[in-house]
Formats: C-alpha cells, structure tokens, sequence
C-alpha cells in the first residue's frame, strides 16, 4: 500500500513539473503581434471656435421717477407682463418747505389782487352803465380782473402741485404716476411701497423703480480671444448652449463684433452679440449664461480620418496603407481642415484603402 502511495505521488511531482515546463515555454514565446487597421470615412468637418457670455433681452429700459418722494403705491410684480403707459407706481411727494411758503404768498397775493380788480371792475361797470366813463376805460378794468382771476388760478394749481405732484387740471396727467415706456415683461422691481426716490438730474441718475424688457427679442452676449476675432465676420451661424437648458441648442446669426478689445485675465477680449432664434415652447430668461460654438470654416461629405493615424516626417504628413495581409507602406499625404477630431483629406488615399493605427 505505500508503495502505491510513493508511485502515486512521485507521478503527480513528474505532472507538475512537466506542466511548469510547459508554461514558462508558453509565456517565454513572442507574441503575435495584433495590428489594427481602420478605412477612411465621408463625412461633415467644421472648425469652430468658442465664445463663453449669456443671454440677454435686446431693449431692457429702467423706469425712472421724473419727481422725488416717497413711493406710496406698487402696481407691478417680476416676470408681470405690462403694456407701454400701465401704470408701475405712484409717488408721494415731500414738499419743499421754502416752496410751499413761496407758493402761499402768491396764493395770498393773487387773492388780494383779485378783490381788489373785482372792486374796481364793479364800479367801472356802474359808471359805464350810467356812461360816466368810457368803453376803453371799462374795458381796462373788465382785463385787470380776468387777469388776476387767472393769476388765482395759476397760484392755486402751483401750491396744489408743489404738495402733491398734480393739479386739478391735469387730473391723471401727473409726474407721480411712474408708466412704462415700453410693452414687456416686469424683470425686476427694486424698490418697496415706502422707499425713497430721486429723479434723474445733473448730478445724479435718479432711482429705478423697475427694469422691463422684451422677452420676444433675444441676443446672446460673449467675448472672443483676440486670436479668434479676425476670423469672424457678420452673418455666421452660432449655435449657442444655454446650461441651464438641458439637451437643447439655439440657432443664433453673429450681428455684431466690437471694433476695439478689452483687456481680462492677461488677454485681450471682443465683444460679440448675435441674433438668438427663439423656441416657442422653451422660456429663456434673461442673463442665462450660455456657450456660442462659431463655425467659422465647414466642409461637407468630404473624405477623412481621425488625426491619431496621421503620421509626420519632415514636416510632411503620412499614413500607412495595407498592402496585403500585415503588410504596409508610407503613403504622403494633403490634407485639408481640420476639426480637432477628424482631419479633410485631398489626396493621397481613396475610401477604400486600410490605414494602420500607430502603436
């Protein structure tokens, strides 16, 4: 029995061994090489350049009071819809003390004067009735006493307007009903009933009470590296990523392109702005930050390959063209445009030819 057992694994030693053997000679053996091949293919080549911005409405306009106060009433809210001439908001005005006493002496003079015309004029009329006077005599005291009945009526129209921005002749008309300017949409509204305003003049812009603008007229807005810039020119197409949009491009016309550049960040920028085409089911709002992709060369069904098998020697491009199985040759190259992936080819090799793809 145990000299079966000696046998037994005196074989299983020999089996092992022999089976070591075996696998280093296997691993030891070169291995045959694998060469991959691809063809050229037909298709579209663009070279675009990148301009970073956002969306912006077209005619955006601040609402400015033309009289200071205090704002008494609100009437619009942001994302609200309003047509040129709704009314935004009404101001209170704070009178001015100096005026209000200026403005009721006059009021008090145009009343003293008014009695005493009327008291004359009263009297004139008697006298020309019993033809004491003269027509021309009457007639002067008739205008004298128009004219301060007039001056009453400036004097009070002045004080009711010094105290509250409107006269009783004007009615709606009046600087204290802010009204838009434009049809469109309520963007923001940066004042609150109670706020202080001040109207524009000399020495400052004065407040906004609300910014409105079309949403119906989009541009986008970005800049370009100086080193693109010469490259563009009006009327190309963009199409224009917005990121808060998801799996949706935007068609856009380049309209614009600044005549002088701006440095930011060590680089020299141009402005652009472009036509944005709108989807009617998509809501864009405004300030959206978005990418513009700017073909600025494109070239359609045209024969390719991608630039990983491109080769150079000598400042001269190449690929390796199967000849038969595992057998290749240098073939030189013209190629065309490029789009960072894929580059044109002019001649040189045909669609149907295999290229070798380098190690």
């Amino acid at each position: 029995m145990k000299r079966i057992i000696k046998i037994a694994l005196l074989v299983l030693f020999i089996l092992m061994f022999i089976g070591t053997l075996v696998f280093l000679f296997m691993k030891s053996r070169p291995k045959k090489e694998v060469i991959e091949t691809i063809s050229p293919l037909i298709t579209n080549i663009s070279k675009k350049t990148v301009a970073t911005g956002s969306v912006i409405p077209r005619k955006e306009v601040e609402i400015k009071p033309k009289v200071s106060g205090i704002i008494s009433e609100i009437f619009v809210l942001p994302g609200q819809k309003i047509k040129s001439g709704d009314v935004i908001a009404k101001i209170r005005i704070i009178p001015n003390m100096v005026s209000i006493n200026e403005a009721e002496s006059r009021l008090e003079r145009a009343h003293n004067n008014l009695n005493e015309t009327k008291t004359i004029f009263e009297r004139q009329k008697k006298l020309y009735a019993e033809k004491v006077i003269s027509e021309a005599e009457y007639e002067q005291s008739l205008n004298a006493y128009k004219n301060s009945e007039t001056e009453l009526n400036a004097a009070e129209n002045n004080l009711q307007l010094i105290k509250e921005g409107v006269t009783k002749n004007t009615k709606n008309e009046t600087n204290t009903l802010v009204k838009s300017t434009i049809d469109g949409t309520v963007l923001d509204v940066p004042v609150k009933s109670g706020s202080q305003v001040i109207e524009a003049n000399t020495f400052n812009a004065g407040t906004t009470i609300a910014s409105i603008a079309d949403m119906g007229d989009m541009i986008f807005q970005g800049k370009v590296d100086e080193t693109e810039v010469g490259k563009l020119k009006k009327g190309m197409p963009l199409i224009l990523t917005i990121g808060a949009i998801d799996n949706v491009t935007f068609d856009a016309i380049l309209e614009y392109i600044a005549p002088k550049g701006i440095l930011e960040n060590g680089a020299i920028q141009f402005d652009i702005k472009a036509n944005v085409k709108l989807i009617d089911s998509i809501y864009i709002r405004a300030n959206y930050s978005a990418n513009a992709d700017i073909v600025l060369e494109k070239r359609d069904s045209v024969l390719s390959i991608p630039e990983t098998v491109l080769q150079f020697e000598k400042e001269k491009s190449f690929v390796e063209v199967e000849t038969k199985k595992d057998e290749f040759k240098k073939v030189y190259i013209k190629t065309g445009l490029s789009d960072g992936l894929n580059i044109e080819i002019i001649e040189g090799i045909s669609i149907k030819d295999m290229i070798k793809k380098p190690k």
